[in-house]
């Protein structure tokens, strides 16, 4: 059945996602994605974890949404929320991730990192059972206003950066080139695993007929 396709492609997803942002937070003072220069400046300044920051930024945005009666909240956008959260908090906890060594091994760690973070997001998106809370909110705005989704979302990380900045988050070079290596990443990914599941499904549809 399509839906075990589905739940397989957001899971693994996750997975591979998460997987990376903990990688890039492990090598941080390279720079690191906006959002998450967020989370670690609530983490540094407050308390709590990274992963139940993210948590708490993600709910924020999902009442946000919701409030705006965006239509972009579903199933797997809650538990996008939630698992990312907790996994990036596994990851780190338990040093599930590669060493520091020096400045040119790390620069190869955070650009694995920002890979799996492309293919993850794309693999999960390409499930189809609901965006992210970032993209979810995002995408929300740009209905509202009429903006292009890429403009609105240069608008809300460049917000989440001054955010970060002032709660003195870690923000160095890799922080402004993250959406332009990231984003084309994860555009691949997502048609590449949307084609593989509506292929394999497709075909099988066609036999049975």
């Amino acid at each position: 059945m399509k839906i075990y396709w589905q739940i397989s492609y957001f899971v693994i997803g996750l997975l591979i996602f998460s997987y990376g942002i903990s990688m890039s937070i492990k090598v941080q003072y390279l720079g690191i994605h906006p959002w998450d220069v967020l989370n670690i400046a609530l983490y540094e300044k407050f308390g709590l974890t990274i992963g139940t920051w993210n948590i708490i930024v993600g709910a924020t945005l999902i009442a946000g949404t919701l409030v705006l009666k965006g239509k972009y909240v579903r199933i797997g956008t809650i538990l996008n929320g939630v698992m990312v959260g907790m996994l990036v908090d596994f990851f780190l906890f338990y040093d599930l991730l590669p060493p520091e060594t020096n400045i040119f091994l790390d620069i190869l760690i955070l650009l694995s990192a920002v890979i799996l973070m492309g293919v993850g997001g794309g693999l999960y998106s390409a499930a189809h059972l609901g965006t992210g809370p970032r993209d979810g909110f995002m995408l929300t705005i740009s209905d509202l206003t009429n903006l292009s989704i890429s403009r609105v979302r240069i608008i809300c990380e460049c917000a989440v950066l001054l955010i970060g900045l002032l709660l003195s988050g870690p923000v160095f070079v890799f922080t402004f080139i993250y959406t332009f290596i990231q984003s084309p990443i994860f555009q691949k990914s997502f048609l590449f695993f949307t084609d593989r599941l509506n292929t394999r499904f497709t075909s099988r549809n066609n036999v049975s007929m």
